[in-house]
């Protein structure tokens, strides 16, 4: 089924422990669309500037990503520099110049319109509602957000929320727009807002699925290698997102393994910088880690384990 993003793409700098690269292809819909790209086609409305290099446009054509709803407007394209400590668990920004997304305004074509799947950036929430605004009844609706907009469009966040199937945010978002420290009790607090289901991304220690009365906890992957954790949980919104909309499903089995397929996309993408791994990956390897991610967790019955079975 047709998947639409909406979100922002970027020139980005970068410095880790392990290097650092200027100006590479970033932002959320780009990340999104090229994990999300894996499972189907993807609708992608942004807006980047002149100088926006055409390898990069070339690029997400080449994955299959329409892109009918990229505006190329006069300025230039939208930048972010950050770098990250050995833990790299937080991004320190050192510079945003927003330039053309500053005045984003998203206008969806007619051929995205009727769209059944839609996934809302971390945008304003205003613009959240616009782009909803303009799609002609979609099956399912999720949405990202970030503290910023928390704190200080929260009355809009809320409006936004409900009109929304599920939501994406981090374990410190859960808290500050839940209001509890416990994430569980925050999150329960959140899906009386409006989102029927709630994922809650932890980085390094896997996340968290609520969806009515049932909490589902997915492991990170273990990685030996890892150098730029940019795009990560954007790359696991997509992966997450194009699986459903692969199978036009949202049961809890269904979401159970897109939240272990998120991971598994979320784990490539930290592997090298920008979306270099995510570039030369293989739908056999997506494959592959999956199977690793389910041996993660196997355990044996506890009956079992513990008398051998039956008899």
């Amino acid at each position: 089924m047709s998947l639409l993003v909406v979100g922002s793409i970027a020139l980005d700098s970068v410095q880790t422990p392990f290097g650092r690269r200027e100006e590479v292809l970033g932002g959320s819909a780009t990340y999104f669309s090229t994990a999300a790209s894996f499972f189907g086609p993807v609708k992608l409305v942004a807006t980047v500037g002149e100088d926006f290099p055409e390898e990069h446009v070339a690029f997400l054509a080449g994955r299959g990503v329409d892109l009918e709803g990229l505006e190329r407007r006069p300025g230039r394209t939208f930048r972010w520099k950050g770098r990250y400590d050995l833990d790299l668990n937080q991004a320190h920004t050192l510079a945003t110049e927003l330039n053309v997304f500053a005045d984003f305004r998203p206008h969806l074509p007619e051929s995205y319109r009727t769209s059944e799947y839609v996934f809302l950036g971390n945008i304003d929430p205003d613009l959240q509602r616009l782009v909803l605004d303009q799609v002609h009844a979609p099956r399912f609706v999720a949405c990202d957000t970030m503290n910023f907009w928390i704190a200080s469009k929260r009355e809009s966040l809320l409006k936004t929320l409900r009109r929304v199937d599920m939501l994406f945010v981090n374990d410190a978002e859960a808290r500050q727009l839940g209001g509890d420290h416990n994430v569980v009790k925050a999150a329960r607090r959140i899906l009386t807002l409006g989102p029927r289901t709630l994922v809650v991304k932890r980085g390094e220690y896997g996340a968290l699925l609520f969806s009515g009365e049932r909490i589902f906890a997915a492991s990170a992957y273990p990685l030996a290698s890892l150098f730029d954790p940019t795009g990560a949980g954007d790359s696991f919104a997509g992966g997450f997102m194009g699986y459903l909309a692969r199978g036009g499903r949202e049961d809890a089995g269904v979401l159970r393994r897109a939240i272990v397929l998120g991971g598994v996309l979320a784990s490539f993408a930290v592997e090298r910088f920008s979306l270099e791994r995510l570039k030369s990956l293989t739908s056999e390897e997506i494959r592959a880690r999956y199977a690793e991610f389910r041996e993660l967790v196997y355990f044996d019955d506890l009956e079992t384990a513990l008398f051998g079975g039956p008899g």
